[in-house]
């Protein structure tokens, strides 16, 4: 008599390995290309971004990642070698009057690599290497991006962290604060 119908079943993926690396201006080619896709992303809600006239977002804030490298810290996120996003750290916020809070000011995950630990482990490695306060704004009618990074700084911070509402101009923030130690 047979026996019940074994299914192959594919062993777990192993863990990927992320690594968060400094951008130089000799990436701005790669950091604008990825911006676009991520601005592309954000426009669904973020109604007041509009396409250029040639067919791109922009983001004039770019060059100041070289030109303020005091203030500003631009890393690609890499997944076993290969890129996998980017993260635009400021040192100061729009939602804080102290200049040096550091902010999540733009992150952006490909989507190939969005649900499988990818950005979480990015921003761990980014808030163990800039040690400070933290801000971290998300837009309150981004409800994925609002779960993905309540997670997130709950599992860095052991859920010791601050939450409240913020509007700053148009946008309504759900603002997350918690602090990593001595810079």
């Amino acid at each position: 008599m047979a026996g019940p119908h074994r299914r192959d079943v594919d062993p777990p993926p192993s863990p990927r390995v992320v690594s968060l690396d400094p951008a130089s201006e000799a990436d701005s080619p790669l950091l604008s290309n990825l911006l676009e896709l991520y601005i592309h992303d954000m426009s669904e809600v973020f109604p007041h971004v509009q396409l250029g006239p040639d067919g791109r977002f922009g983001y004039s804030k770019l060059p100041f990642y070289w030109s303020e490298p005091d203030r500003r810290f631009a890393f690609l996120i890499r997944c076993d070698g290969r890129i996998a996003g980017f993260i635009l750290a400021t040192r100061g916020s729009p939602v804080v009057t102290d200049p040096n809070v550091l902010d999540v000011a733009e992150f952006f995950v490909l989507r190939q690599y969005r649900r499988g630990g990818t950005g979480s482990q990015a921003a761990f490695v980014l808030w163990n290497r800039l040690r400070g306060t933290w801000i971290v704004r998300v837009l309150e009618t981004n409800g994925g991006a609002l779960t993905f990074w309540r997670n997130t700084v709950a599992t860095f911070t052991g859920g010791r962290f601050d939450e409240r509402a913020v509007t700053t101009g148009p946008n309504e923030w759900r603002v997350l604060s918690f602090d990593t130690g001595p810079g």
